[in-house]
């Protein structure tokens, strides 16, 4: 189960890979500028997540509108993350939580994940979602064991605009 509503948001450093090389991204260096929406998602190259962090990319001038820093969280290594959203023109700042700490201490991470197909990689992260205030302080909590299934995004549009 995912951390609930009103919780301290776990704090952590996390890689990305931008234009300009590797950058390390603190969470609570984001505190007092407006909202964070962490958007964690399985893996990159896959149907669901590609469609998501599309999706999000097209509407993340109304996620700033709302007062919104965006970013995307999956297991994946910084270069293979670079290289998908060259591929589908993801602007969403993507993170790599390559050892899952960052899944589990969200308490998001699979035990198994895609065991049906042989491959069981345990600490994959759920797709799931976090409305972080400018406290620090967990506002909107979404966690679903189906990969297939996304979030409700008006739902969280709602939210942030409550926050605003």
């Amino acid at each position: 189960m995912a951390l609930p509503v009103g919780t301290k948001a776990p704090d952590f450093t996390l890689p990305t890979k931008t234009a300009d090389g590797p950058k390390q991204i603190t969470l609570s260096e984001q505190y007092g500028n407006g909202n964070t929406l962490l958007l964690f998602f399985p893996m990159a190259f896959t149907g669901t997540c590609t469609t998501e962090m599309c999706g999000i990319s097209n509407g993340l001038r109304e996620y700033r509108e709302l007062n919104a820093t965006v970013y995307g969280i999956s297991g994946d290594n910084p270069f293979a993350q670079e290289a998908w959203a060259q591929k589908e023109s993801i602007s969403v700042p993507l993170l790599s939580d390559y050892e899952h700490q960052v899944a589990r201490a969200y308490d998001v991470a699979y035990d198994s994940f895609l065991p049906q197909l042989n491959l069981p990689m345990g600490g994959v992260p759920k797709r799931a979602v976090f409305v972080i205030d400018r406290e620090g302080v967990i506002q909107h909590s979404e966690s679903n064991d189906d990969a297939r299934e996304l979030p409700d995004f008006e739902k969280i549009k709602a939210r942030l605009a409550e926050l605003k």
